[in-house]
């Protein structure tokens, strides 16, 4: 598991307790999880062993020092749809992942809102001053549709600024191991400008995060990390082009 150093959005104090806003990636090692799912695998839909998973979770929870029961997952389905983690909302899904949806925003503190990747990008998103983080899982399809536009502006309803926010990128399939037919590039270069690419076999390719850096400096975030490792050529991440059956990983962000 990695845990990410303090940003600029963060309060850097003597150690974690003093950050307002926590963001933490894992990677696949560490866990229960054998076979293809070996071995830190957080995803409870791809076929693992549930109780490995179960195991998997918990051990996350116990890590970030988060109680279980305030780690938030979602049904990741590739969805326009933005959900707000209300307390009503976190009290209603006794353990369950919200429903339909492919962000998380949240002003609660002491909630973890996770994504899980293998290949699409995970965004973490916070802005300290107006305590809003929020978590988006912007997959080809979600991006294409402005997921990550639409988290933004779910942000700035909650009283967040687009100048305040910091974003990080984490770790996904990159643009020269991204090969998709010239229709579908050109499809989504149309709606996430900066996004297509050459892989590094000469084909059309994606590069989603930087067609979403791209989108967030044009809506005024400026304050962005992306981690510039692949995937799908980094072994020690779950990734689906590579491998078809796999395991997850998680992006977690929260207010302590």
């Amino acid at each position: 598991m990695t845990l990410i150093s303090p940003t600029s959005s963060e309060s850097v104090g003597d150690g974690r307790q003093d950050r307002r806003v926590r963001k933490v990636v894992t990677d696949r090692t560490g866990g229960a999880s054998e076979g293809v799912y070996g071995s830190f695998n957080l995803g409870d839909h791809v076929g693992d062993d549930p109780t490995a998973v179960a195991a998997n979770r918990a051990r996350l929870a116990s890590l970030l020092d988060v109680p279980a029961d305030r780690m938030v997952y979602m049904e990741q389905v590739h969805s326009p749809n933005v959900t707000e983690v209300t307390a009503e909302l976190l009290d209603s899904l006794d353990g369950n992942p919200v429903e339909v949806t492919d962000a998380l925003v949240t002003t609660l503190p002491g909630v973890a809102l996770v994504v899980l990747t293998a290949d699409c990008v995970p965004v973490l998103l916070s802005d300290e001053e107006a305590g809003v983080v929020a978590a988006v899982h912007a997959g080809r399809t979600g991006a294409r549709n402005g997921i990550v536009r639409k988290a933004v502006d779910a942000m700035v309803e909650l009283g967040a600024s687009p100048a305040r926010i910091h974003a990080l990128l984490g770790a996904a399939a990159a643009g020269e191991d991204y090969e998709v037919p010239e229709a579908m590039a050109a499809d989504v270069e149309s709606r996430l400008p900066g996004s297509r690419t050459t892989t590094r076999v000469g084909t059309p390719g994606l590069d989603i995060r930087a067609g979403i850096t791209r989108q967030l400096l044009g809506l005024g975030v400026r304050s962005i990390d992306a981690d510039p490792r692949s995937t799908v050529s980094e072994q020690n991440f779950f990734s689906y082009r590579r491998e078809g059956t796999t395991g997850r990983q998680a992006s977690v962000v929260w207010m302590p």
